[in-house]
Order: structure tokens, then C-alpha cells, then sequence
């Protein structure tokens, strides 16, 4: 099995990026779908939220009111560390498991963890990745997204931006970075070489003697 990281700021696009690539076969696990399925009604994530922030974020037919936890939680770096202290073990925990029931489905998958934490996961020992790839869209742009795309306001979208990793963070754990400034189509571009690079990549790879994989990013050299 052959494992990408993939993650990148709020709106920089990290979705087409993912969907381009489940498009050429790779098999995807999307951190933000686990998030959501920990969370579920009668899950004992949701209870601890609701424990934890008060039952003003549950709405009528029990879900998780997310526009009112993130109103919370993107103001309060205090806050959001509890939500995360919450739903992060569990999620390590799902991740584990369907990394592992991909690679028992096919032993030579291509698999892309769409993960916006992606340095909480290597800090924490979750996975051991083949290739980092970091999609990249400067601050102005993915604020423009957030208002135009999802009807925030100019301040709410950079309270987004601040409560996440900061670009330079990310662009130092990247092997590949995709530039998603420009248009669609030159991104698309982008991702087609890379899933053509990853190939060949895990066609030409060997196991060292003790039956681990050398990530690629310390065989480039």
C-alpha cells in the first residue's frame, strides 16, 4: 500500500485535489467524514459535546448544530482544544481502521488521507506516510472563496484561517506542493502529473529487509 498525506489550508481546495485523484483509482479516507461520523447521534462523542458546550449545539432532531459550535470554537482557542481533545482519539482511532481495511482489500492501494491536521497525525504516531502533498492558496484567495462559496463574512473567514496552521508550517512538511492560485484546469494539471509521478514511484518500490516501506521522500534524494 501506498500512502499520501494530503492536506492544505480552509478552502485552498484540498477537495478537487482529493476528487481528482479517487478519480484516477486512488482509494480516499476523508479526516473531516470521520469527524462527522464520530459525532452521529447517540454516538459518545456527540454526548461529550453536548456535556462539553451545552445542549444550545444539539439541534431539534439531536444532530450536532455545527454552525453554532464553530461560532464557538473558531473565537475560542480554549474551547476548540476541548472539542478537539473530544473528537481527535476517535478519530485516530477510525483512521487506523479503514487504513487497514484498504490495504486488506488490495496490498498495493494508493491511499489518500484527506487530513487538514496532517502534523497533529505524524506528531501523534497515527500513520506513516509514503508522500506529503500540501495544496496551497495564499490567504487572500481563500478568504474570497469562503465569502463568495460559503457566505461567510470577511472576519469569519479569517478566523478560519488563524485557527488552523499556518502556511509556512504546512509547506515545510510538503514532498509535493499543488499551487491552487490559478485556475481549475491548471490545477487538474498539477494532480495528473503527481498521480502519474506516484505511480511509477510505487511500481519501482522495494521492502527494506525487515518488511517496512521507504517513504519517497527519503529516496529522493
Amino acid at each position: 500500500m501506498y500512502l499520501i498525506g494530503l492536506t492544505g489550508g480552509i478552502a485552498s481546495g484540498k477537495s478537487t485535489v482529493a476528487k481528482r485523484l479517487a478519480s484516477w483509482g486512488a482509494v480516499g479516507i476523508d479526516a473531516d467524514q470521520l469527524a462527522r461520523e464520530v459525532v452521529e447521534p447517540g454516538t459518545p462523542g456527540l454526548a461529550a459535546i453536548a456535556a462539553e458546550f451545552g445542549d444550545t449545539i444539539l439541534l431539534a432532531d439531536g444532530t450536532l448544530n455545527r454552525p453554532a459550535l464553530g461560532a464557538i470554537i473558531f473565537s475560542d482557542a480554549s474551547r476548540r482544544e476541548r472539542l478537539n481533545a473530544i473528537t481527535h482519539p476517535a478519530v485516530r482511532r477510525l483512521t487506523r481502521d479503514r487504513v487497514a481495511a484498504a490495504s486488506a482489500v488490495d496490498s498495493h492501494a494508493i491511499v489518500v488521507y484527506d487530513v487538514p491536521l496532517l502534523a497533529e497525525a505524524i506528531a501523534g504516531g497515527l500513520v506513516t506516510f509514503d508522500l506529503i502533498v500540501v495544496v496551497h492558496a495564499d490567504a487572500v484567495t481563500r478568504i474570497k472563496r469562503m465569502v463568495d462559496l460559503r457566505g461567510l463574512t470577511r472576519e469569519e473567514a479569517a478566523h478560519r484561517i488563524s485557527a488552523q496552521a499556518s502556511d509556512a508550517d504546512r509547506l515545510a512538511l510538503a514532498d509535493v506542493v499543488i499551487d491552487n492560485n490559478g485556475t481549475v484546469e491548471a490545477t487538474l494539471a498539477q494532480v495528473d502529473a503527481l498521480w502519474t509521478r506516484v505511480r511509477a514511484d510505487e511500481a519501482r518500490t522495494v521492502e527494506e529487509s525487515d518488511g517496512t516501506r521507504t517513504p519517497w521522500s527519503a529516496r529522493r534524494g
